[in-house]
């Protein structure tokens, strides 16, 4: 699947409407009672680009996007304002923020997650794109230092030791991230007589597994 390192642009990504999606299978028996299956291990989130389109440069600078990413064939890198970070929305990423494995003595690399919990229950999601710059990571709780006793791979969200973990150390890290995502359509139709009255094109975005 082709994919393109580069974010849209987060001026225009503020203030777009979404979210997580989940794809559920219910069927209702004769007595009344439900079964309902999960289809997708992951929840896959959706946006709507168009509704933060402020100014006809909004326009030119989300047309210049659409056309270099020509359209559905290319992913790109999407910040979701609502859930951007590992920690607390109005927090600062932490190296103890997220558990991320535990060592064994022989694994170096460990895949960046974050985890969901709500009455018992907890979801953990992979996150694959993190931003570079930002990720921090602890062994044991002690912070490590980038390029020299950790790297990550901001494309696909792993972190890899220059020494492996010893066994039973607590691995947690700390990040900001951005959703894989492609163009759900092949066209963008604005009016520029509409656009001026308050009206503003649909541009629908969703998540892609890479």
């Amino acid at each position: 699947m082709g994919f393109h390192e580069v974010r849209f642009p987060t001026n225009l990504s503020f203030g777009s409407v979404g979210g997580p999606e989940r794809r559920t299978e219910i069927v209702t028996l004769v007595n009344g009672f439900e079964e309902r299956n999960s289809l997708w291990a992951h929840s896959r989130r959706r946006y709507d680009a168009g509704v933060a389109l402020r100014s006809l440069d909004d326009v030119e600078a989300l047309l210049a996007f659409f056309e270099a990413r020509r359209g559905q064939l290319f992913g790109f890198r999407w910040k979701d304002w609502a859930d951007f970070r590992s920690c607390a929305p109005a927090g600062l990423p932490g190296a103890r923020d997220q558990i991320i494995g535990t060592g064994d003595g022989t694994t170096r690399v460990f895949a960046l997650s974050k985890t969901y919990r709500s009455g018992g229950q907890s979801y953990v999601r992979p996150v694959v794109k993190p931003v570079a710059g930002t990720v921090k990571v602890a062994l044991a709780g002690v912070a490590q230092q980038e390029s020299v006793q950790f790297s990550v791979d901001t494309t696909t969200g792993l972190v890899t030791f220059a020494t492996a973990p010893a066994a039973g150390v607590e691995i947690s890290a700390g990040f900001e991230f951005d959703v894989p995502v492609r163009f759900d359509t092949d066209s963008i139709q604005i009016s520029m007589a509409s656009f001026h009255s308050g009206e503003v094109p649909s541009v629908p975005v969703m998540e892609v597994r890479v």
